[in-house]
């Protein structure tokens, strides 16, 4: 049985308020105790005044009864003794004529058993008496508050040591959680290794003009992404508590959350144009193999804009292959660049599927929320357009998303998602 030492002391002081201030000659607190495996419950004295007093050692040694009184204190109990089960002995090891008085019980007025009682959770006894003179009504009242301050003390006690518990198996289990996806990253890497070198070695083997070459460019292309991915991941686990406050900001009034973008790169000036050829070259392969059509209007010499171009390249390669996934065989995909606003260059990627329902919209960017698609057999998470959003907001930019709303003569409505990031400089004018 664990009991602080906090506990121990509060029930100390409190028999101390028994002896001294209330003239007690006996008082013992109990905790209850389950017994491993069985329904039972033990007994065990935590606190003894005098020490010398003998305890109850079994669990089925008191039966508590309801004392007679008018009914203005029924939580006042006194104990009969259950003299098969174990021996209580009297208030004082009396003795008459050499021979100790066997028949000594305890008197419903010198002495008083109090069981601790919170929220309907029986947490021990408190026994107390007097041989001097009976308890009257106002003694019994603050006898009884002290039961009601041991047993509130005594579940907050109980609650630390469950607390305390509960963290230990979550620690044990957050350790286990790290040691396997250690593993699991550990065993990611060789065949990512593996699968850069055959992209390498199949670009040796291509002539410039062949028409497999960008598709080899692109195996190289995403393995180095997944390679920065999970550089990424690496670092987010060996992130401690003491850096997770220095990425708090100090004037927040609630915690920030964590910032998305690698913690080596800024933004920067970039091309979008030189951001989207390959990501349009990549999906441009997808779409032609699920019949699907798509058109990029990429206008040359567009503006450089202010961004963290791997940011960038994922949160575009995440609305593109939303339009990817969601278009049904045979629609349509547009990408288009030089979106203009004060300060600001927009990229917009539209489909002509089904759309988002209304209902939908205002929950797009909630982590974990798909909606109806919820329902549909499209495998995903819910995170892609939620990491979009956070990624777009830590680089100063915005995302909307349009999709009207579906009509008797608008079988497809489509959707539309626009980013929008700041100029790198203000364009001239």
């Amino acid at each position: 049985m664990s009991v602080s030492s906090e506990l121990i002391a509060l029930c100390s002081a409190q028999v101390s308020l028994l002896t001294h201030g209330l003239g007690a000659s006996l008082s013992i607190v109990y905790l209850t105790e389950m017994v491993a495996q069985t329904p039972q419950t033990k007994l065990i004295p935590v606190v003894v005044y005098p020490e010398s007093t003998a305890v109850w050692q079994a669990a089925n040694a008191l039966t508590l009864v309801p004392e007679k009184t008018t009914g203005t204190n029924p939580r006042l109990l006194t104990g009969r003794l259950n003299r098969k089960a174990a021996s209580l002995p009297p208030l004082s090891e009396r003795k008459s004529k050499g021979k100790t008085n066997n028949n000594d019980v305890l008197k419903p007025s010198t002495q008083i058993v109090l069981p601790l009682m919170y929220e309907g959770v029986w947490l021990g006894l408190l026994v107390t008496g007097r041989e001097d003179r009976p308890w009257n009504e106002h003694e019994r009242s603050e006898i009884d508050q002290i039961a009601q301050t041991l047993a509130i003390a005594s579940m907050i006690d109980r609650r630390r040591e469950w607390s305390k518990q509960q963290l230990n198996q979550q620690q044990h289990l957050t350790r286990t959680q790290r040691d396997l996806l250690d593993n699991l990253l550990h065993q990611l890497r060789s065949p990512l290794t593996a699968l850069r070198t055959f992209g390498k070695l199949l670009l040796k083997r291509l002539v410039p003009e062949d028409a497999n070459r960008a598709v080899a460019e692109n195996i190289v292309r995403q393995s180095d992404r997944l390679n920065e991915l999970l550089q990424q991941l690496d670092r987010t686990i060996d992130l401690t508590v003491d850096d997770l406050h220095q990425r708090s900001l100090p004037a927040a009034a609630a915690l920030p959350s964590l910032s998305l973008l690698p913690t080596e790169q800024k933004t920067q000036s970039c091309s979008i144009g030189e951001i989207l050829e390959p990501i349009i070259a990549s999906a441009q392969a997808i779409a032609t193999e699920r019949n699907l059509e798509l058109q990029a209007d990429i206008p040359p010499n567009l503006p450089p804009l202010k961004a963290q171009p791997s940011a960038l390249r994922e949160v575009l390669s995440n609305l593109i292959d939303n339009a990817l996934k969601y278009t049904p065989a045979g629609g349509k995909i547009y990408i288009q660049a030089g979106q203009t606003q004060a300060h600001f260059q927009g990229i917009a990627i539209s489909d002509n599927g089904p759309g988002i329902p209304q209902q939908d919209l205002a929950h797009m960017f909630e982590r974990h929320y798909r909606g109806v698609q919820a329902k549909s057999s499209i495998p995903g998470t819910g995170l892609g357009l939620a990491i979009a959003k956070d990624l777009i907001e830590q680089m100063q930019g915005k995302i909307e998303v349009f999709s009207p709303a579906l009509t008797a003569t608008a079988a497809e409505v489509g959707t539309t998602f626009i980013v929008w990031l700041p100029l790198s400089a203000p364009a001239n004018t």
